[in-house]
């Protein structure tokens, strides 16, 4: 048996690692347009501590280390460009602490957020958590591993901006831990210790999140969500900067796809609402809609499309699949919200070149300081030349991101490599100096922000 095989059973167990082709198989491709990329074995460990025992076997025989979460990246992010071991972190899925009046939770980083979710609902229905629009099955430190944000990004940002603490190991194998939980404190606030967040938006490839420390938020009794639509592209940035003027939503997304048909070349904007009463939503829909959007639809250039309460919260990824053979890969940028019209623009031109039915969605972030947009392009992963149209159209929008002024939210390697040719070359050079002294034997997902 491989020597490498049996020290990994040592750590994890027999039945936590394989070498198989049909299980190796099943981790050498992701959801996207990317080519499948095989790892040399499958590791899930259930505690840092193995974690990090991984972590050291890999730095002796000089093995790659690929962190995998929920395994729903859609860019390549999670394959092993060079091989080596996947670390599966699926095992590690406890809930370790709930604070409720200190409003956190502390998790380990391979949880779900459906399993938060529930959790909450059963425990402490008054609280809630950032839920990043994707399906349940997204991990936590996937989603915070890659700057993730989610349904309560419009008042609270980025969903790396709601952790009180985290717990991380090295690419050396050492076990660190960052904010108060450091002082072997609670696990109450990142701040105001120096700044040591070098573990979010590199994609895994400076160390490896194992426990979390979560924000929470007040859960109101109520939640709605309203829709108010304009034809005019041109008057979104300014419908949306009255909506967070008065700071009321929970959640603002803007939408417009080819298919289905009544949302072809409209622009619907969900604004999700929420209240402890039947006064305190009535205050907001009247504050919103008749104070600060009262104008458009008294001119018709604007109207309010629907109305509901009792909704699911929303999974903005259920918008995006339109061509049999269930494929499809987006672009995430970060933009200015005075972005989207000309960002609308560009998704329309580019599915039309590819033959691909348009789908553009926008989320407002941080009381309107930015907006996560998309261009989404479905492909039938049974049909190759599919799949290379959708690909050439993502190359192309990530090209025209940077030419635009934006900037690429979860880049696959192809886009990293155009933000490192365009970055400041010192900031460059600093990020080489942080990877090399965390990672001196480059182990940790190579592939991904490799600095030359």
């Amino acid at each position: 048996m491989d020597q490498i095989y049996r020290a990994l059973a040592d750590i994890v167990g027999e039945e936590y690692v394989s070498m198989q082709t049909e299980e190796l198989f099943t981790y050498s491709k992701d959801l996207g347009t990317s080519e499948p990329q095989w790892p040399d074995y499958v590791a899930a460990p259930k505690t840092a501590e193995q974690v990090s025992e991984i972590v050291k076997l890999a730095n002796e025989k000089k093995l790659a280390v690929v962190p995998l979460g929920g395994g729903l990246s859609l860019a390549g992010l999670a394959l092993p460009l060079q091989g080596g071991i996947t670390l599966d972190l699926k095992r590690m899925d406890r809930i370790l602490e709930l604070n409720e009046k200190g409003r956190y939770i502390v998790v380990e980083a391979g949880i779900s957020h459906g399993k938060v979710t529930s959790y909450l609902h059963k425990n402490a229905p008054h609280l809630m958590h950032s839920e990043p629009g994707a399906p349940p099955a997204a991990t936590i430190g996937g989603n915070l591993a890659i700057h993730g944000q989610g349904d309560l990004a419009h008042p609270y940002g980025f969903n790396s901006d709601m952790i009180n603490g985290l717990e991380v190991v090295l690419p050396t194998g050492e076990v660190c831990r960052f904010g108060s939980c450091a002082l072997g404190n609670d696990w109450y606030t990142i701040h105001p210790l120096p700044d040591l967040s070098l573990f979010l938006g590199w994609s895994g490839s400076t160390g490896i999140i194992t426990k979390v420390s979560l924000r929470l938020f007040p859960c109101k009794k109520i939640q709605e969500q309203d829709v108010f639509v304009v034809e005019n592209e041109n008057l979104v940035p300014e419908i949306l900067f009255e909506l967070t003027h008065v700071g009321m939503a929970e959640d603002i997304v803007v939408v417009s796809q080819e298919i289905p048909p009544p949302f072809d070349k409209l622009h619907y904007i969900l604004i999700n609402i929420a209240g402890d009463s039947r006064e305190e939503m009535e205050f907001k829909r009247q504050l919103m809609f008749d104070a600060r959007l009262g104008r458009f639809i008294r001119d018709g250039s604007g109207g309010i499309g629907a109305a509901g309460q009792g909704i699911e919260r929303p999974v903005i990824s259920k918008t995006s699949d339109w061509r049999k053979g269930g494929g499809f890969e987006y672009v995430g940028a970060i933009v200015p919200v005075s972005f989207y019209p000309e960002g609308y623009r560009m998704g329309v031109e580019i599915s039309a070149k590819h033959d691909i039915p348009y789908t553009v969605l926008g989320r407002v972030i941080g009381s309107g300081h930015s907006m996560m947009f998309s261009w989404t392009y479905a492909f039938n992963r049974a049909d190759e030349q599919t799949v290379s149209h959708a690909r050439q159209a993502l190359h192309e929008t990530d090209e025209m991101v940077l030419e635009k002024g934006g900037t690429l939210w979860k880049p696959a390697v192809f886009g990293q490599k155009l933000l490192m040719d365009k970055m400041d070359p010192n900031t460059l050079q600093m990020m080489k100096k942080v990877k090399s002294l965390l990672d001196p034997n480059g182990i940790m997902n190579p592939g991904n922000w490799e600095v030359a």
